[in-house]
This record gives C-alpha cells, sequence and structure tokens, in this order.
C-alpha cells in the first residue's frame, strides 16, 4: 500500500490577534529590521499516512486537522501531500 507524507501548516485566522507574531514584530525593530511587519507565527506538523490512493490520504489528513490538529474556531489550515518513493 503507497505511502503519503503530508506537510501541514496551522496558522491563525487573519481576523484574530496574534500575541506570538506582535511580539516578534515588536523585536523586529529592536534588531534594526524595522522592513519586516505582521509576522504571524503558526505551527508546522508533518504525518505520514499508509492508504490505498492519494484521495483517502488526503481525506483521512482533512479529518486529522479537523478533529484534532486545528481549532477552526481560531486558526485555518491548508495541507501538501506527497507520495513517498
Amino acid at each position: 500500500m503507497p505511502k503519503f507524507i503530508a506537510d501541514i501548516d496551522v496558522m491563525p485566522m487573519k481576523a484574530l490577534l496574534d500575541p506570538q507574531g506582535k511580539a516578534v514584530t515588536g523585536s523586529m525593530k529592536n534588531l534594526h529590521l524595522s522592513e519586516i511587519a505582521n509576522v504571524r507565527i503558526g505551527k508546522h506538523i508533518t504525518l505520514e499516512i499508509t492508504a490505498d490512493s492519494e484521495a483517502t490520504a488526503s481525506s483521512k489528513v482533512d479529518e486529522a486537522c479537523k478533529k484534532l490538529l486545528c481549532n477552526q474556531i481560531m486558526e485555518f489550515y491548508e495541507f501538501k501531500l506527497s507520495e513517498v518513493k
């Protein structure tokens, strides 16, 4: 059965305050990097999935994100799936 790797990015909703990102944005000025602004901090998750097809693997990743990995009230997610060769 084929194996797939999912690279998932979970980020705070754009409409919500991101306190970590705001703190890092403020620190950029202290480091003389004032050209950098609007930092948003999220998380990157990698999963390995064994599935009979890419569609099935994609469905399982989507389910994992919705049920466990992402708080959809405050965050959104996107992922890229690739087959392990």
